[in-house]
């Protein structure tokens, strides 16, 4: 058994070539080999989201608080609230974050597969941010 306790990783920015707006990300676990899964609490500031992105195993995130939005290619962005559980199938490409005018925090878990969790893509524009929900 191992305990992690509360606030030992700290907190970090979220960086900007994989974030656009404010973003802090506290890293709270990664299970050690055999085991693949790792886990974060990261908080968006209104307007803030990722980059499109995909994960070689998926990824689920939990809101735990605010407003946010979410958007797999080629769908329109869907609103996601406190309790929502997402599951991105992996390669899925897509983003996640804040809405414009309300900050949001999730849990975001996912594995590695050849010691990679995240393919980073393109940045999010203004336009694919803010174009309507569906």
């Amino acid at each position: 058994m191992d305990i992690q306790r509360n606030a030992v990783n700290g907190s970090a920015k979220g960086p900007a070539n994989y974030f656009t707006g404010s973003v802090r990300i506290d890293t709270r676990f990664q299970a050690p080999d055999p085991a693949r899964v790792g886990g974060a609490f990261v908080t968006f500031e209104p307007g803030a989201r990722t980059a499109w992105h995909t994960h070689p195993l998926g990824q689920t995130i939990i809101v735990t608080s605010g407003l946010g939005w979410a958007q797999r290619a080629g769908d329109p962005k869907q609103e996601i609230r406190p309790g929502d559980v997402v599951w991105f199938a992996p390669g899925e490409k897509h983003w996640h974050g804040a809405s414009d005018r309300s900050a949001m925090t999730h849990i975001a878990i996912a594995e590695t597969l050849n010691g990679s969790a995240v393919d980073w893509l393109e940045h999010v524009t203004d336009d694919d941010y803010l174009a309507k929900l569906g």
